[in-house]
């Protein structure tokens, strides 16, 4: 096949090399969420840690995929976002921005890494204290994490969207939580980091989706965020919003000098990926922003809140849908949780007693370990107990 025929076919999950870039993706997104969790103590600034976040992921992809033949693009996939408490996502300040976490602090981690375009994304949340989480802040995360682990056993060839959205729903009520509404799990492809085929969170008139099924070898961002308030989070300050994405089937002639400018740099330094304005000089981007995203070349990423006082939990995860099942490659341990719900639910307890691997006899041939291939084995999730603590075996 010839390189031209190689780009015009759509890359995915039956070659070999794809899959690698997926897991290289994965095992470096996995170790950055390990260093931003242990950054964050009280009274770390919370640009600092989002600063660290990226620098790891930026630094780490640099050192692979040296000596390929083709120069291939790397890094961050979506900027280090540390969002706490009642704040919902996408919080991920500028430079200038004084704001320190403390101690008893909920914070969610969101961050993405990718080789080739090939994106490996994950969120996790974190409670900075000694010692087992208790009470309600312990009910949402386990909530998150139930849902995430039904939604694993259930983004499989032949369900559909809508069935993984009705059981998230009801493993949330089963902890006395909400899911949050308007968060969509995409599907990932190659430079595409929100594909069409989408499952929604909560169904709602305002927010309708094409029903759609999974099929092998496709790529899924699964995204569950819980809330111990009503899961209708608001936008409450405009300016808090950093993170955008070039909308890159949109043109218009800015105005502004300053846009003009900042619009320039956006298109060379981050063509396709979300990227936070942290990364362009501060005081132009200000202003040349505004009239980006005004004329619809940018989309925000806004920062939501749910009412103060209201907990939320995050957990976000990549999944491969392999010819042997489904192939959860990114994560992160929980702290001990002790809810102070149990799951008795008999179709919550059936769908976690699902497993995630396709038995199938000499189901296809086994490739050899590459490089890259570092995470095959860490992923494997088995029918999983309806644990107390909302925790997985991975614990």
């Amino acid at each position: 096949m010839s390189d031209d025929e190689r780009e015009e076919r759509e890359l995915d999950l039956t070659s070999p090399e794809v899959v690698t870039k997926y897991k290289s993706a994965a095992d470096i997104v996995n170790k950055a969420l390990q260093l931003v969790v242990s950054e964050c103590k009280p009274k770390a600034k919370i640009v600092d840690v989002c600063e660290k976040g990226d620098a790891f992921i930026r630094e780490q992809t640099g050192n692979m995929y040296k000596n390929v033949k083709k120069k291939i693009e790397r890094g961050v996939a979506f900027p280090t976002c540390v969002s706490v408490n009642n704040t919902v996502c996408h919080l991920s300040p500028l430079a200038s921005d004084e704001t320190v976490l403390e101690d008893g602090d909920m914070v969610k981690i969101d961050m993405g890494c990718h080789f080739d375009g090939f994106i490996a994304i994950v969120a996790h949340t974190h409670v900075i204290q000694e010692g087992p989480v208790t009470g309600r802040k312990a009910d949402v995360i386990a909530a998150a994490n139930t849902a995430a682990e039904v939604a694993l056993r259930l983004v499989r060839p032949g369900k559909k969207n809508k069935d993984v959205t009705e059981a998230i729903q009801k493993v949330a009520a089963a902890y006395d939580c909400k899911i949050v509404e308007g968060v969509l799990s995409h599907q990932l492809k190659q430079f595409v980091i929100d594909g069409n085929k989408v499952i929604l969170s909560v169904s709602s008139p305002e927010v309708r989706v094409d029903d759609s099924e999974f099929e092998e070898n496709e790529v899924y961002a699964v995204d569950i965020v819980t809330s111990t308030g009503e899961g209708k989070p608001k936008l409450l300050d405009e300016k808090q919003t950093t993170i955008y994405k070039r909308a890159v089937d949109k043109n218009y002639h800015l105005k502004m000098k300053s846009s003009r400018f900042i619009f320039s740099e956006i298109s060379q330094k981050f063509p396709i990926m979300p990227f936070t304005a942290r990364s362009l000089e501060e005081k132009r981007a200000r202003l040349g922003l505004v009239e980006c995203v005004n004329h619809e070349l940018l989309q925000p990423y806004p920062v939501l809140h749910e009412k103060s006082g209201d907990y939320v939990a995050h957990i976000k995860f990549t999944v491969l849908l392999m010819p042997n099942g489904s192939d959860r490659i990114t994560f992160h341990p929980l702290q001990e949780l002790q809810p102070t719900k149990v799951i008795d639910d008999p179709e919550i307890k059936a769908w976690l007693a699902l497993g995630t691997k396709t038995k199938k006899k000499g189901g296809g041939k086994k490739k050899k370990g590459k490089k890259g291939d570092k995470m095959d084995d860490t992923a494997e999730s088995e029918p999983m107990d309806a644990a107390p603590n909302g925790a997985t075996a991975e614990d």
